[in-house]
């Protein structure tokens, strides 16, 4: 029997035309954390374990069952039948999930509940925190102990102490360059890392995403420090529902203020310097192509957690969550050749395919409240309109001009379907499930 089309109608949601997105644009290629050691087998609670080179390699007999029993079984788990196409065969991935972004289903996933180390792909739940606190025009002088406390080796944007920043840049930093750097500024202006840390786990825990312990908000290796492919696909989500969100882990190249000099003459200068996406099915390399569709969502890399990604793509009306942690083939760019291997299984087996699970509400939802309302679906103060999550034209927007005011530096920013949902505040209505609204959709056009 094939899986039924999750339909919209009977959501209450409030629709409001929208203005089209600003483009934005930033780096050189991906510098990743090195790592500290992670748990080997972390304690239920998330406490601090005894550190080891690596993770255990084998599942747990028992995991979490959030989402659906079949989730909680250690191997893959998928209902074929006939019709439905066959899972890739080399996928080598410890933990992998493929997921419906807007009706949940999870049309297949294996080891979904493994608490594994996440690298920057953490900081997706560090975004869904923090971004809606501070207003992108809003500038901040970097001190020396801001920058306290990075891990030796850590990706960096390359911030530098007495200069100044505004959000906005800080924000292509986190995403594009996946800056430890950026992380920590940001976590001070937020009133420190342990206060971040704290509304992070405390963020996790209402979205439900139970497998995750932060320690570090940036995801850099530290005792303790795990989540899952169940948990990360469950941020990326719940990000996906701000627009600043959907705009910044889009975005393909921006302008990033440089060091602040003086020229032949005299005067005082600040150049900036292109960054690119490290996101490799969204900015592309050498042995991969961008992925039809792509709008985002996070890379990740440490010695301890090996290669982690959650990616959003969109293809024929139908928008696709998948997340993939530490791939045991070692090969260059393997994390996004068995991504993309599985967004390809999931285009052609949505519809098809029975789930074997569901990505469950956060607990606001289930009572009709959740995060994203009162002007944080939209990004909230971080820069989103006061009116919400509008942000659309009711033509695509393919690409524009960098903030910088560059000309020919593209984004994959695009917006399509016309109109942008607007979840109002307390009107936001769950009949089992947690829809996004209309997403970001990726263009490969260049102006």
């Amino acid at each position: 029997m094939s899986a039924p089309q999750k339909k919209t109608i009977g959501r209450s949601l409030l629709v409001t035309s929208a203005a089209a997105l600003s483009s934005l644009a930033l780096t050189a290629p991906v510098a990743l954390a090195a790592p500290s050691p992670s748990p080997s087998s972390p304690s239920p609670s998330g406490a601090s374990a005894s550190p080891s080179a690596s993770p255990s390699v084998t599942p747990p007999a028992k995991m979490s069952t959030v989402g659906g029993a079949r989730l909680g079984r250690a191997g893959t788990q998928v209902n074929l039948a006939s019709g439905v196409p066959v899972l890739p065969k080399d996928i080598t991935a410890r933990s992998w999930i493929v997921t419906d972004a807007e009706s949940g289903d999870v049309l297949a996933a294996h080891n979904a509940h493994w608490r594994l180390p996440p690298a920057s792909t953490m900081k997706m739940l560090f975004a869904d925190t923090v971004l809606p606190k501070f207003a992108k025009t809003e500038k901040h002088k970097v001190v020396p102990s801001d920058l306290a406390g990075i891990g030796a080796g850590s990706s960096m944007v390359g911030i530098k102490e007495g200069e100044t920043y505004t959000v906005h840049d800080l924000w292509l930093g986190v995403f594009l360059r996946s800056g430890n750097d950026a992380v920590h500024v940001l976590s001070a202006m937020n009133k420190g890392v342990a206060k971040t840390v704290a509304e992070m786990n405390e963020h996790a825990e209402e979205l439900q995403a139970l497998d995750t312990h932060v320690v570090s908000p940036d995801g850099y290796d530290a005792p303790g420090q795990v989540s899952s492919a169940y948990d990360l696909t469950l941020f990326a989500r719940s990000g996906l529902q701000k627009k600043d969100f959907r705009e910044y882990c889009s975005t393909v190249t921006a302008k990033f203020p440089g060091a602040t000099t003086k020229n032949k003459k005299g005067k005082t200068v600040r150049k900036p310097f292109e960054i690119q996406n490290t996101n490799r099915l969204l900015s592309g390399d050498y042995d991969i192509a961008q992925y039809q569709g792509i709008a985002g969502v996070k890379n990740g890399n440490t010695t301890n957690a090996g290669a982690t990604f959650t990616g959003v793509a969109e293809r024929n009306g139908r928008v696709l969550l998948v997340t993939v942690m530490n791939p045991s083939k070692e090969e260059h760019n393997e994390v996004y050749k068995e991504t993309a291997k599985l967004f390809d299984w999931g285009f052609k087996a949505a519809g098809k395919v029975e789930p074997v699970g569901e990505l469950v509400p956060p607990k606001g939802a289930q009572s009709g409240t959740q995060p994203g309302t009162s002007g944080e679906a939209g990004g909230g103060s971080g820069g989103s309109d006061s009116s919400g999550d509008s942000g659309a034209s009711a033509k695509p927007v393919a690409s524009a001009t960098t903030d910088g005011g560059s000309g020919g530096v593209w984004t994959a920013v695009a917006i399509t379907g016309g109109l942008l949902v607007l979840l109002a505040v307390g009107a936001f209505l769950v009949n089992r499930r947690w829809p996004l609204p209309d997403l970001v959709r990726r263009r490969s056009s260049r102006p």
